[in-house]
């Protein structure tokens, strides 16, 4: 029989990553009613939808990424890396973190300040969040690999220009080859663009299932945006659970 307190865990989770008023249980430990599952294995998934298979690398070319053989070696050639402007005013590089074996990789759109500062992808806020998310669907942080479209904090946090995303994206697509993950989370609206070869917006990416590669790709809101826009909150929690219904089959 399933436990009433870890049943209540897992709401509350569910409610702090949206930003709900926290409940307080009875004496017995009996939760109050709960709303969906984090995921149920065996319901349906959102329809088909996009689909980009850009070439493997190529392991006799005369390029030192197409040698790394592990996510480490990535981020070392990324610590180095002057191939676009952005090198220019960064304290650190970002190049991700998480196991190399994560079931989840979850990519954003670039550093922030504070990215910027510690060398770490999403903390802060909107990171808080974000771990916030992971639990309630009943993955630690530490079980995710997390990273972004582009290694380096673009200046006043502007949106990656077209020519910074371009000098960047191999890494993250090897850093994905590496990884192997059964899903990818795109959050945001640059994270799913790049990742889909496609101009098309968010919400016309979201309700899909999309494949990178083969990998299924599920399009939510940045962390961010829902700091901004609480009411995105409501659908974000509905996108992560069609990531977890994946894991789950």
């Amino acid at each position: 029989m399933t436990d009433p307190r870890a049943l209540a865990r897992a709401y509350l989770a569910q409610q702090q990553a949206l930003g709900t008023d926290a409940v307080v249980l009875p004496e017995d430990g009996t939760p109050a009613p709960a709303p969906a599952s984090p995921g149920k294995s065996g319901d349906p998934l959102p329809p088909p939808g996009l689909s980009f298979d850009p070439p493997a690398v190529d392991l006799f070319a005369n390029d030192p990424l197409q040698h790394a053989l592990t996510v480490a070696a990535v981020a070392e050639l990324v610590a180095e890396c002057r191939k676009c402007r952005l090198c220019e005013s960064r304290t650190h590089t970002v190049p991700g973190e998480g196991p190399a074996d994560a079931r989840l990789v979850v990519i954003g759109e670039g550093p922030g300040r504070t990215e910027d500062e510690t060398g770490r992808p999403f903390v802060g806020k909107a990171g808080e969040l974000l771990t916030k998310i992971l639990a309630a669907i009943e993955l630690p942080r530490e079980q995710v690999f997390i990273c972004n479209v582009v290694k380096c904090r673009p200046p006043e946090n502007r949106l990656p220009q077209y020519d910074e995303v371009a000098a960047c994206v191999p890494y993250l697509f090897r850093q994905i080859e590496l990884v192997k993950p059964k899903v990818i989370l795109a959050m945001g609206g640059t994270a799913a663009q790049t990742l889909l070869n496609t101009k098309q917006s968010l919400g016309s990416l979201r309700d899909h299932v999309h494949r990178f590669r083969g990998i299924p790709v599920v399009v939510t809101y940045h962390p961010a945006a829902l700091l901004r826009n609480p009411n995105w909150k409501r659908p974000t929690w509905d996108d992560v659970r069609i990531a977890r219904r994946i894991l789950d089959d």
